[in-house]
């Protein structure tokens, strides 16, 4: 369970990390997607088709228990999170892609959340105490539009400033999940110690997994390999922070540290599991560019 103090600071840094976000636009870019809109709306069927699904198969497979499986669901139904913005950087992807797969999953969420999560809790039997209302999460999610509307107005009145705040905003964005750990983890190791095999499983294996279904979806729907690995860091890696923001002002006291268990646990591997991901992508990506170079020289 997170203090209160904990969880006003969780909100306020949420507040940062979606003004940086909406730093990182301009109007100009929805245009350019709505032009071209190809690669996002292949991203956003990976992002809302694939790990919603996937939370809900991975929860009635291991018989999670109701507390479990609602965070698993949760998690698996969140938008996608700037963190996901820097490993596309280090990993040498289709960045302008990442940023706008995260800003417009974050604005579809508003919608998409609250219905996915109703429904897919319904689908597990997640009912009474452990279900989330519809209300409280789209609640969130408007409130935090406010932040990223107002960061897209910085960018265009001072573009640098508009950049300093980006680059905060992304910085926090891994501060808050480190945090989180920090944070938690050592208040709750005995938690953690005696938590079943599955458990782990479920919240390492939502993204790992995402990952993967995001990638060959991306490729059997013509993207290349290039946005096809941007698309798959971007299905696999949600908004975590979100998804415990939305649990501490959900629930209380026993049943709260229930539910976080798999977010927070989510949270801290799939920093890890990322960061694998995105070193193998680099080094793929940096072959395929020397192949291409070779390929030139030769002609």
């Amino acid at each position: 369970m997170l203090t209160e103090l904990e969880t006003k600071l969780l909100g306020v840094m949420m507040m940062v990390i979606m003004l940086g976000m909406g730093a990182s636009l301009t109007f100009r870019d929805f245009l350019i997607a709505f032009k071209k809109p190809k690669g996002v709306l292949v991203g956003i069927l990976c992002q809302y088709g694939i790990m919603p699904f996937l939370g809900y198969a991975i929860a009635v497979s291991l018989g999670l228990p109701p507390a479990l499986a609602v965070g698993l669901i949760l998690m698996g139904c969140m938008p996608g999170g700037t963190t996901s913005n820097i490993f596309t950087y280090f990993s040498k992807g289709a960045l302008a892609l990442s940023i706008m797969m995260t800003s417009v999953s974050t604005l579809v969420a508003v919608a998409a959340v609250p219905a996915l999560i109703a429904f897919y809790s319904n689908a597990a039997g997640v009912t009474g105490e452990f279900a989330i209302p519809a209300a409280n999460v789209a609640q969130v999610l408007v409130v935090l539009l406010v932040p990223t509307i107002i960061g897209m107005f910085l960018r265009k009145t001072n573009p640098n400033v508009g950049a300093t705040i980006e680059l905060i905003g992304s910085l926090l964005g891994v501060f808050v999940i480190l945090f989180l750990v920090v944070s938690w983890v050592p208040r709750n190791y005995q938690l953690l110690l005696s938590t079943p095999w599955p458990v782990f499983f479920a919240a390492i294996g939502l993204g790992l997994i995402g990952m993967l279904l995001g990638y060959w979806l991306a490729r059997l729907l013509k993207q290349d390999k290039n946005r096809s690995r941007t698309i798959s860091l971007e299905t696999g890696i949600q908004n975590g922070p979100l998804a415990v923001l939305i649990v501490t002002l959900t629930f209380k006291d026993e049943l709260q540290q229930q539910v976080l268990l798999i977010p927070v646990l989510y949270s801290l591997f799939i920093v890890l599991t990322s960061s694998a991901i995105t070193y193998w992508y680099r080094k793929t990506a940096t072959r395929e560019a020397l192949a291409r170079d070779s390929a030139k020289v030769e002609v």
